[in-house]
């Protein structure tokens, strides 16, 4: 991949502490996940990113922390660092794992970002931190609310038309998508009051926020308009 161009890299650790993903279910170790990072750094891939969670079934506020210090060693230039969230129809919603309470979620979190802000890294999104200059496109893009091609198996993307914004899906069956690759993908227009709700649910996971010129020019609703037919509500806190 790096040799055809492709200059960032996202690797999916979620934790480097073995026991944590086991009971994640994930197969990789502490191991694997160092000797991956260090492989792509060794190939050229500048650009690294690092997903990591916390919040997770019997992680202790000093492993989730122990995680950030690992990753200050190796000297990634992109965090992406979340809380984990159970998802309606996954094993955990199903079969609920204990998890840290409230005060020990904030606590943790608290100093985490304490640790990854003497890294040098800046927050720019909800779970999003980098160097100065190094921030993702693609989520940037995305946050956006910017068009995008959806590519393979189950893919969406995101299309503006002279017909407004358009929504595409891909079919979700490899064999299927594999068998029948000149199907194109399925379409459909979001509603005016869907459209407006998801564009301000992704520009406002951003640091900066979405003005009301993005608003309209992502969306081609006036955004007043928008308020006054109480589409959108605004709390003051």
């Amino acid at each position: 991949y790096h040799s055809l161009g492709i200059n960032r890299l996202s690797v999916g650790v979620q934790s480097f502490n073995s026991n944590v993903l086991r009971a994640l279910g994930r197969i990789h170790d502490r191991d694997q996940a160092i000797a991956m990072i260090e492989q792509a750094k060794t190939i050229g891939f500048k650009r690294l990113n690092v997903d990591l969670m916390h919040g997770t079934p019997g992680q202790t506020p000093a492993i989730a922390l122990e995680d950030l210090n690992i990753i200050r060693n190796l000297e990634v230039s992109h965090l992406s660092w979340y809380q984990l969230t159970v998802e309606l129809n996954t094993a955990f919603y199903s079969k609920p794992p204990k998890l840290p309470d409230e005060d020990t979620l904030e606590a943790t979190e608290k100093t985490g970002l304490d640790i990854i802000t003497s890294m040098g890294l800046q927050q720019y999104e909800v779970s999003a931190f980098t160097k100065p200059g190094e921030e993702a496109r693609h989520n940037i893009n995305y946050w956006e609310f910017g068009d995008y091609f959806g590519i393979g198996a189950g893919a969406h993307g995101k299309i503006t038309t002279g017909r407004g914004v358009v929504r595409t899906q891909r079919t979700r069956q490899p064999l299927n998508y594999l068998a029948r690759t000149d199907i194109h993908a399925t379409e459909y227009l979001p509603s005016e009051s869907h459209l407006g709700a998801e564009c301000l649910m992704n520009g406002l996971r951003l640091k900066s926020g979405i003005s009301y010129a993005r608003f309209q020019e992502r969306t081609g609703l006036d955004p007043v308009k928008f308020r006054e037919a109480h589409l959108l509500e605004a709390d003051r806190l």
